[in-house]
This record gives C-alpha cells, sequence and structure tokens, in this order.
C-alpha cells in the first residue's frame, strides 16, 4: 500500500511540474538552414510591417500639426492678432514674420514627414536633419522674442519646441528602425550551415 502511494505522489507531483509549462524544443540541435532563412526573413517581414506601421503613425502626428500651422498662418494673414498666442507677439513681431516663421515651420515639418516616409534611407535622414536644423532656427526666433515680452508665457512654449519636437522624433524613429534593421542584417550574416552527419 504505501508502495501504491508513493507511486501516486510521484506521478502527481510530475504531472503538476508539466502542467503550467509551455512546451520546449531542443536546442541541441542546431536548425539547418532553410529554417534560419524563414526565420530571419520572418523578422525582416515583421520590421518592415513595424516600421511602416509606427512612420505613418508619427508622419500622421506630424501631418495633423502641420496643418494646424497652416491654419493658423491662415488666420494670422486675414485675420491678424485675433489669436490669443498671435496677440502676445503683438508688440514684439511684425505680422508677416509671424507668418513667416510659421509657414517655415510647415516646410521643416513637411522635411520631417517626407523623411520618416521615404524609401532611400541616406536621403531620409538627410531631409530629417534638415528639418531638425531648419526647427532650432525656429526655435532661436521664437524663445528670443519671447523672452523680451514683458511676462513669459508658458502656454505658448509649443512654438518654439513643436517643430523641434517633431524633427527630434522623427529623427529617433528613423534610428531605432536603422538599429534593428542593422541587428536583422547581423543575423543574417551569422547563419550557419547545418549539415546532418
Amino acid at each position: 500500500m504505501t508502495t501504491l502511494s508513493r507511486k501516486l505522489r510521484k506521478s502527481s507531483r510530475d504531472d503538476d511540474d508539466h502542467q503550467g509549462s509551455l512546451p520546449t524544443r531542443d536546442d541541441s540541435h542546431p536548425i539547418d538552414t532553410q529554417e534560419q532563412e524563414e526565420l530571419v526573413r520572418s523578422f525582416e517581414k515583421k520590421h518592415e510591417q513595424q516600421s511602416f506601421l509606427w512612420r505613418s503613425v508619427f508622419s500622421t502626428i506630424l501631418l495633423s500639426f502641420t496643418a494646424f500651422l497652416i491654419f493658423s498662418s491662415f488666420h494670422q494673414t486675414m485675420w491678424p492678432w485675433q489669436l490669443r498666442y498671435h496677440a502676445y507677439f503683438m508688440d514684439e513681431v511684425e505680422s508677416l514674420h509671424l507668418v513667416s516663421a510659421e509657414s517655415i515651420a510647415v516646410i521643416a515639418l513637411m522635411m520631417a514627414v517626407r523623411g520618416l516616409l521615404h524609401l532611400n534611407p541616406k536621403i531620409s535622414q538627410q531631409l530629417m536633419w534638415y528639418s531638425c536644423y531648419i526647427s532650432v532656427l525656429l526655435a532661436i526666433f521664437w524663445f528670443l522674442h519671447m523672452l523680451r515680452m514683458p511676462k513669459f508665457h508658458w502656454d505658448v512654449i509649443w512654438l518654439p519646441l513643436g517643430p523641434l519636437s517633431g524633427a527630434g522624433i522623427s529623427l529617433y524613429v528613423d534610428h531605432l528602425f536603422a538599429d534593428s534593421l542593422g541587428e536583422i542584417r547581423k543575423l543574417r550574416g551569422c547563419m550557419y550551415s547545418y549539415k546532418a552527419s
């Protein structure tokens, strides 16, 4: 009777050990060349899908901000100083300079979007870096005028930082996907030939 109870306890312990675990693969044998190729291809396909998805998401966000800046420039041209964030600069900046700065911000953001969606990596990076340089100049322009105001208004901080953030985020997203693609290429380079003996 005791032997039977020991056997039952042992078998129930073994069942408990295997109950919550995932099936495992025997890693002592390397995978063959075809399996390696399929695995690397699946990584490349997944990377391409994720890259397209996230580049599209960030491009849409930047295009939305661009549309807002176009509306803002148009409104300043048609009805000067009626928007509160423009009215802060009434004594500091001419209306034409304000519209020009927002138009340059639109160009910088469009360059960042074009860089995110461009297929050639070199041209893509160049466009995003140019966008970043233009955005830095715009940020300097806006901060100089904001510091000249009698009171610093934090609610217009998006004017200098908006285009700069857009350009910086596009560079960051591009850098992340370039790094992950580099890792996939390294993986492809490390593929080995497995010969069954």
